[in-house]
């Protein structure tokens, strides 16, 4: 005999899908070689299914069930038996059993075929939810910062090795072929937590559900042909358009990065100040290239591991007038006289016994050490920006000190309602600023001439904003 398999397709509630499918049933039941295949769909949904599976398979059917056999051991397309009728004489021919059910019991069983359905369908919709993947929507997706983090974010590091993930790369049409490249590529690596990637030059769509949003676009700095009030104003058009977006299309405890090369700080401002209902927390500026550039520098001097430089803060505007505070800085696993465990630290200004290189050399190499971080080939952010969201998801290591710009509060004299860079911890999925860190005068001046930067900067970016909403400027900026 044959391996017979009889496919039973139906609308969840047809009375003539339940007669044969009860017959179906009794024949698996007595004859060892006869298979059911049930598929029950609802009935808002009947008719394109059935249009779809006779169309692939070029057949003519208009009603419920539809019915087919397939013969496993020949293979091949499925031979079309047709409607319930159909099925009821195959069975009479061809094993001379045949159905008796009654019109009441039909309906009866139909009724509870579509409940069970519609139950199934509630628990698959659940199951889904439970598992669905992070929507993360990288802006400016063209540029080398984008190729570099997708591998960073898609691998299980960053959000756990159970978490999925789906990737929306933003961009303009000109980078649209750039964008269908690295959806390719990104494909043919097969990131087992990479549920989708996809690519997006449509704005009115952008941010459809995201969870997390990584903004790079960066202004191209040529201070000779335009006046810093016009890369402001670049800055502020960019963020006129994302921030409704994020407030129309986002998810409503969606996470903003602001990161790149330029304008780091201003951007995050812009974007809590376009986007009232943003909660400000949760729109951050990342610092961490600087940090870690600058505890390359300090490594190098001490001729240890990078690794073993902690808690180097970063202050101020990130990608423009910032200062590098060694203060709190710690030295871990560095080889001197004194030994200790894997959490034993030293104070880095105690051990840098070269105190004219702390005052001179690594103060005024800070402009290099910025032009490096802007000059990286990406990398370097996109480590940055992979380590932030790990802190923010997972928590920073405990009593380690990370610089993130923040919407500010008055935290250590600086103004409030600018984006200032300062030290804060991540746990339970949130931050908070370290305001328990005692500073010197000394830095609390350098403070003071670094919110001054940022408020001129803040007050073009609002007077741009004066100029094209007149009669509702106040309510924006407050």
């Amino acid at each position: 005999f044959c391996h017979i398999v009889a496919a039973f397709p139906g609308r969840a509630n047809c009375p003539y899908y339940a007669k044969a499918e009860l017959l179906a049933d009794y024949l698996q039941a007595n004859l060892p070689d006869f298979r059911v295949h049930k598929i029950t769909q609802h009935p808002d949904r009947w008719e394109q299914w059935l249009h779809g599976i006779c169309e692939m398979n070029g057949w003519e059917h208009r009603q419920s069930p539809i019915i087919w056999r397939e013969l496993l051991d020949r293979g091949g397309k499925g031979l079309l038996l047709g409607g319930a009728n159909d099925f009821l004489e195959y069975a009479q021919h061809y094993y001379g059993i045949t159905s008796m059910m009654l019109s009441e019991e039909m309906l009866d069983i139909a009724e509870e075929n579509l409940q069970a359905h519609m139950e199934i369908e509630k628990e698959e919709e659940e199951i889904r939810n439970h598992i669905n993947p992070l929507q993360i929507w990288i802006t400016s997706a063209s540029a080398p910062i984008c190729y570099q983090v997708i591998p960073l974010l898609a691998n299980g590091e960053v959000f756990g090795m159970t978490t999925e993930i789906s990737i929306h790369l933003l961009d303009t049409d000109q980078f649209k072929e750039v964008l269908c490249g690295i959806v390719m590529e990104v494909e043919d690596m097969a990131f087992p937590l990479l549920q989708d990637i996809s690519e997006h030059t449509e704005i009115d769509t952008a941010f459809l559900q995201a969870d997390i949003i990584i903004v790079l676009d960066d202004i191209l700095l040529k201070r000779e042909v335009q006046s810093p009030e016009n890369y402001i104003r670049e800055v502020s058009e960019i963020c006129k358009v994302y921030a409704p977006l994020i407030e129309k299309n986002a998810k409503r405890g969606v996470r903003v990065i602001s990161a790149g090369k330029t304008f780091v700080n201003l951007k995050a401002m812009m974007i809590i100040t376009y986007g009232p209902s943003i909660k400000p927390e949760n729109v951050i500026a990342v610092a961490t290239s600087w940090e870690s550039a600058a505890k390359a520098m300090l490594a190098r001097k001490l001729n240890m591991n990078t690794a073993g430089v902690k808690d180097v803060i970063v202050w101020g505007n990130i990608t423009g007038c910032n200062y590098i505070d060694l203060s709190h800085a710690k030295l871990y696993r560095y080889d001197c006289a004194i030994w200790g465990p894997a959490n034993f630290s030293r104070p880095l200004l105690n051990l840098i016994c070269d105190s004219k290189w702390i005052h001179s050399e690594f103060l005024s190499a800070q402009s290099s050490l910025s032009s490096r971080v802007c000059h990286c080939a990406g990398m370097l952010p996109a480590h940055a920006i992979a380590t932030v969201l790990r802190y923010w998801f997972h928590g920073s290591p405990p009593g380690e000190i990370v610089s993130v710009g923040v919407l500010s509060k008055g935290q250590f004299c600086v103004p409030e309602g600018i984006v200032f860079s300062m030290p804060v911890r991540f746990q339970n999925g949130s931050w908070e600023v370290m305001t328990e860190l005692e500073i010197n005068e000394t830095t609390q001046e350098v403070l003071g001439c670094l919110s001054h930067d940022l408020i001129q900067e803040k007050r073009i970016a609002l007077k741009e904003i004066k100029e094209m909403h007149p009669y509702g400027a106040d309510k924006i900026t407050t």
